[in-house]
């Protein structure tokens, strides 16, 4: 992947970051260790998907992009985001910046 593809895409976890942090769901406190643990897909079972986002999605794509490390070849968190903040108010934002992630793929 091109630098500008990987500024591109560093940029956009910052937006997904400050989004989070606008709407109250950016935490100061990890989850228990063991949350981390999880096989479940967006360790559905030991996270709210907000601290999913959070923990492991920004995380580890920003390792990814700062590290020089291959990235996915593709990426689709935007159905389960979908479905994981229907009922939440105020995500529309949320979620148009998680979908641009995927699209960046």
């Amino acid at each position: 992947m091109a630098d500008t593809l990987r500024t591109d895409l560093l940029a956009l976890l910052d937006d997904l970051e400050q989004e989070l942090r606008r709407l109250g769901y950016w935490q100061g406190t990890p989850p228990a260790p063991e949350a981390f643990l999880s096989t479940t897909p967006f360790s559905a079972d030991t996270m709210a998907f907000t601290e999913w986002l959070q923990w492991v999605f920004v995380a580890r794509f920003r390792a990814l992009v700062v590290g020089g490390h291959p990235l996915p070849g593709a990426c689709d968190v935007r159905p389960m985001a979908e479905q994981a903040l229907s009922g939440l108010p105020r995500c529309e934002h949320l979620l148009c910046i998680i979908g641009d992630i995927d699209d960046h793929f």
